[in-house]
């Protein structure tokens, strides 16, 4: 673990974590298809794996698979909202941590949209919510 992760709990990486995750779902499910969704999925998880290496120190969490919210596609929206706000407070640690957070989320968000036939309209509405959730 390095310097910069320490400074982050277990369980506020598991917040940033269940949070990037959660966002790719979204977008995902805001244009349904499971074949696309596998795709997409994928898209997502390679552009986490492409983001610097703090943030991927700080994705890895506690261990063990992202906690997806469960219940209503609107319970389910709420949840990640709220885990993309405490996110904001988590890493205000941080500015610059701040905004590689916003630029990887953003950029998984976008591969998972252009994975399955480019951006559909409900799923750039989606992104746009996850925007402003993350203050950018």
């Amino acid at each position: 673990m390095t310097d910069k992760t320490m400074r982050y709990t277990d369980q506020e990486r598991d917040t940033l974590r269940n949070a990037a995750m959660g966002a790719m779902m979204l977008v995902s499910k805001s244009d349904p298809g499971i074949m696309g969704t596998i795709k997409e999925m994928f898209a997502g998880s390679k552009a986490l794996k492409s983001a610097s290496p703090d943030m991927q120190e700080i994705f890895k969490g506690s261990g063990g698979m992202p906690k997806m919210p469960k219940g209503s596609s609107a319970d389910m929206e709420n949840n990640v909202m709220s885990m993309l706000q405490q996110s904001q407070q988590i890493l205000s640690k941080d500015p610059q941590d701040l905004q590689n957070f916003r630029n990887t989320i953003m950029s998984a968000c976008d591969q998972v949209a252009k994975a399955q036939g480019g951006v559909s309209d409900n799923e750039m509405a989606m992104i746009n919510k996850i925007r402003s959730a993350l203050g950018s």
